[in-house]
């Protein structure tokens, strides 16, 4: 019995392996899709076509997906202007959240309980990251510009004006030599004027 056993289930077990399914590959975002104030329609930023802006305002977002809520919600005056930013795999919605980048005190972020294709989630407010602004505005969204609180250039434009300012405003050794440049015009001056009174001198003295 033990033999009959043990080779039906040697003869079983190749079988009982091909019938088990592969598991699935993790589904991977391609496109963002951003709605809200001042937005006619929607902005579409694809993998595509800006990977680097894609993968920057995908980090604004997606640690979201499995975190714990870090706060409450703010009163609706203190949140101010909302924009909704929907992660996608190709046209199958996988992610939404809710964006608050003048929130009162900071950027604030949103996770609704409802998510796309009706699964459901805890529902959690989290602090936004202080680069939400600037990523939302080089992402299309009609924000003023804060350059100052990005902390490196990215593909879309994030970080420009803080290479071009860098370059028109003076750095050290500019004012160090603009210095220098002052110091020897007033000694040249300087040294015309005691040779000037000195000859005066002379010719006075030779009246004398």
């Amino acid at each position: 019995m033990l033999a009959v056993t043990a080779a039906v289930a040697v003869g079983l077990a190749p079988g009982a392996a091909q019938a088990a399914p592969a598991p699935k590959p993790a589904t991977k975002p391609t496109v963002i899709q951003i709605t809200g104030k001042g937005i006619d329609d929607k902005l579409v930023i694809k993998q595509t076509d800006s990977s680097r802006l894609f993968s920057t305002l995908l980090s604004e977002v997606n640690w979201m997906a499995s975190a714990r809520s870090q706060t409450s919600a703010l009163k609706a005056d203190k949140l101010g202007v909302k924009y909704t930013v929907t992660v996608l795999a190709n046209k199958s919605a996988l992610q939404s959240y809710e964006l608050f980048p003048m929130a009162a005190g900071g950027p604030r972020a949103h996770r609704t309980a409802k998510q796309p294709n009706g699964r459901k989630v805890t529902e959690g407010w989290f602090y936004g990251r202080l680069t939400m602004p600037e990523t939302l505005r080089v992402s299309g969204v009609p924000l003023k510009a804060k350059p100052d609180v990005v902390g490196g250039g990215i593909g879309g434009g994030i970080g420009e004006n803080i290479e071009l300012e860098a370059e028109a405003s003076p750095g050290v050794d500019q004012v160090m030599g603009q210095m220098r440049q002052l110091f020897l015009l007033n000694g040249a001056v300087l040294m015309v004027i005691l040779v000037g009174l000195a000859g005066i001198a002379f010719v006075i003295r030779r009246r004398v």
